[in-house]
């Protein structure tokens, strides 16, 4: 059955609410309109045009016969880049392992203040591209490897950030997803690929209001994707009807006239050979129509009356130190902290520390580090733990809890702790793992813009760290701080294994809540661990064409299709209690699928639950074995059950792209249904028929 796709939809409305302040997109036009009529060609051009220089990391220029005050741009998808007085954000990868729709909500809101605070107009966020590739310097700034995941936690991020007047940035559009050569390498993808895997969650982005779109450095397809008519006016514009700007990333324009016929509104962060008088020049020479440069103008006006910013927005402070917009935000980051640590391994019950006599804390990642100027947010942190990656999408932290001094405020006064703080003295760290009842150690894997990582092992000689500690003390417990995927040969050589991601300024209270048992573990991982690097099925290449050869099989899609067994799967996660699955009911409609289980608390303390859906589509489609179709996260107290209902959208979920007719094809037959804990441990099953 052949559909026209409608990318904007209710179903989701719940999720992704208008804030109350906000204007519709038809009432922003009409203002828009009216205030570029009173615009000589040469101010339109200006509205979309970088100074270059400013207070923010970009500038537009003020027009006052309009009242306009001119544009601040600022870094970045975790918290305000380059100012004092902000809280040390939380990482996306951190967030989507949450799998908790409330909290990506609250981190969003918060952010949303900080950056309004600052008098910031737009935020440089989220980055919705995928981890496709396990080297990827900013997998951390994203939200994994799954499109529909990444889509609900990018879409919620969008309309929380916006619900406080700041215009938030869906980027970087399209297939950004390694840092090599990639001002100058062509990502190379089928037609029905980058509908179903890396448009899919800008469309989300897009339902949720989002009033920015970021275009990449690279090339689509062989052509820049600042200059793409085919991404920006075919997809984005035309089939995602996306109401907004498009601004380029810093730099990433080729053109004057292309760029702009090609769908591409603002040059960040200027000024260049291609926008502001050459860009004039082209429109009075008839190579850019006054239609086009008016729909320019338009978007960019429409935004900044959609989200209010026309009345009683904040002057901009990013560079005043005494203006604090930290509010209580701390709070959220200690509990995405907790709630995103992922307990992978936990043999004979070693996790919590129930009033152990002895604990040893060993390994540099347990120390301090800089996160202010030149320090762990701007370049890559060679000392101390890992709380975020570098790069643009960092920030200066106001302070830094880190994990030897969350772990001494919290152990009980009875308890011996024993610190040995580097990767180097490996005699000392032995020393202390033979004279304690657990020896702790934490490692890390940094990374960030511009580089992706030249191996998957943790960092500092972490592997060897852990064997030879492992070596004198059977209870050996390992805490990973990581950008992305890490290899892990000493597995099985361990007792417990928890993955704390990039967690924020309050890093160290965040993992002592969760090895004490303060918080119980819920965190899911958002990617998939694989058992050697061979396994995944794409890497970082300095090749000009990066070809996106596995097509639909990016992450847990290709280990399915291709019978590799994980390390840990996309979805996996312990908690110290145990869950059981009962009772799947599926119905169905026309226009929707109703998937419903019970989930029963079978173990001794409270704890939470993410049961995930997963559609296996008839073979017809040509799709992989099965995709991820919901999620929920679900609190209970021992020995109490819930009800989860997944509601699948046939339209939107159980479509797949067909390119020769260029439009969205629901497909007719048997579908299968998993409901389980992880994309393995498929607890549920039962069948359906469109």
């Amino acid at each position: 059955m052949k559909v026209a796709y409608i990318w904007f939809t209710v179903a989701i409305a719940c999720i992704f609410t208008e804030a109350a302040d906000e204007i519709s997109w038809s009432e922003a036009y009409a203002k828009a309109k009216v205030a570029v009529s009173k615009l000589a060609d040469k101010e339109k051009v200006t509205l979309g045009t970088g100074t270059g220089s400013g207070i923010c990391v970009g500038n537009t220029a003020a027009i006052s016969k309009i009242g306009w005050p001119g544009l601040c741009l600022q870094d970045s998808p975790l918290a305000v880049r380059l100012a004092y007085n902000v809280t040390g954000g939380i990482s996306g990868i951190n967030t989507a392992a949450t799998f908790d729709r409330d909290l990506v909500r609250q981190r969003a809101e918060d952010m949303g203040d900080e950056f309004r605070g600052k008098g910031v107009n737009i935020q440089l966020g989220p980055d919705v591209n995928m981890a496709r590739i396990p080297e990827s310097g900013r997998n951390w700034e994203g939200f994994g490897e799954d499109p529909y995941l990444t889509g609900i936690m990018g879409g919620i991020t969008v309309a929380g950030v916006q619900s406080k007047g700041v215009i938030a940035t869906a980027k970087h559009f399209i297939m950004n997803e390694q840092e090599t050569d990639r001002t100058t390498s062509s990502s190379e993808a089928d037609d029905r690929t980058i509908h179903e895997i890396y448009a899919w969650p800008f469309a989300r982005a897009v339902e949720a209001g989002v009033a920015s779109v970021m275009c990449s450095y690279n090339k689509v397809n062989g052509t820049y994707a600042c200059e793409n008519d085919e991404t920006l006016n075919t997809i984005l514009k035309g089939e995602l009807n996306f109401q907004g700007f498009v601004q380029s990333d810093w730099g990433a324009t080729h053109s004057g006239a292309k760029s702009a016929n090609a769908g591409l509104d603002m040059d960040m962060p200027g000024p260049d050979a291609y926008w502001g008088p050459t860009l004039t020049s082209q429109v009075e020479a008839g190579k850019v129509s006054e239609d086009r440069l008016n729909d320019m103008a338009t978007r960019i006006l429409a935004a900044w009356y959609k989200l209010g910013q026309d009345s009683g927005y904040p002057n901009i402070t990013v560079n005043d130190n005494k203006v604090d917009v930290q509010g209580n935000h701390k709070q959220t980051i200690r509990e995405i902290g907790a709630a995103s640590a992922v307990l992978l391994k936990n043999i004979n019950q070693t996790l919590p520390l129930s009033n152990p006599k002895s604990i040893g804390i060993i390994g540099n990642d347990a120390d301090s580090a800089n996160y202010g100027p030149l320090g762990c947010t701007e370049l890559p942190c060679l000392s101390g733990t890992i709380a975020s990656g570098f790069g643009s999408g960092g920030s200066y932290y106001p302070y830094i809890i880190s994990p030897a001094a969350g772990i001494q405020a919290r152990a009980p006064n009875s308890t011996q702790v024993k610190t040995s703080l580097s990767n180097l003295n490996i005699i000392a760290a032995i020393q202390i793992a033979k004279s304690v009842d657990y020896p702790i150690v934490f490692v890390n894997a940094d990374a960030g813009e511009a580089f992706d990582r030249i191996s998957l092992n943790v960092d500092t000689f972490g592997n060897e760290l852990i064997e030879a500690i492992a070596k004198h003390n059977p209870n050996t417990i390992v805490v990973i701080h990581a950008a992305g995927p890490v290899l892990m040969p000493w597995v099985n050589n361990v007792k417990a294994i928890v993955y704390a991601g990039l967690p924020g300024q309050e890093n160290g209270n965040s993992i002592a809540d969760v090895l004490f048992g303060d918080v119980n573990p819920s965190g899911r991982l958002p990617y998939t661990l694989a058992k050697q690097s061979s396994d995944y099925p794409a890497h970082s290449t300095l090749s000009p064409n990066v070809n996106y050869s596995e097509g639909l099989l990016i992450g847990y899609r290709w280990f399915d299709a291709k019978n590799i067994t994980p390390l840990y799967e996309f979805g996996f996660g312990l908690s110290y209690t145990n869950f059981s699955y009962q009772n799947l009911k599926i119905t169905t409609t026309p226009s929707k699928v109703t998937v419903k289980a019970q989930i029963k608390n079978t173990g001794q303390v409270y704890g939470a639950e993410v049961p995930q859906l997963y559609i296996g589509f008839p073979k017809s489609a040509q799709e992989p074995p099965k995709i991820l179709r919901g999620f929920d996260k679900i609190k209970l107290q021992p020995g109490h059950t819930k009800t989860v209902s997944f509601v699948v959208d046939v339209a939107r979920e159980l479509s797949v792209w067909d390119t020769p007719s260029k439009s969205w094809k629901i497909v007719n037959g048997k579908f299968d249904a998993y409901v389980g804990a992880s994309s393995r441990d498929i607890r549920l099953h039962g069948s359906f028929s469109i």
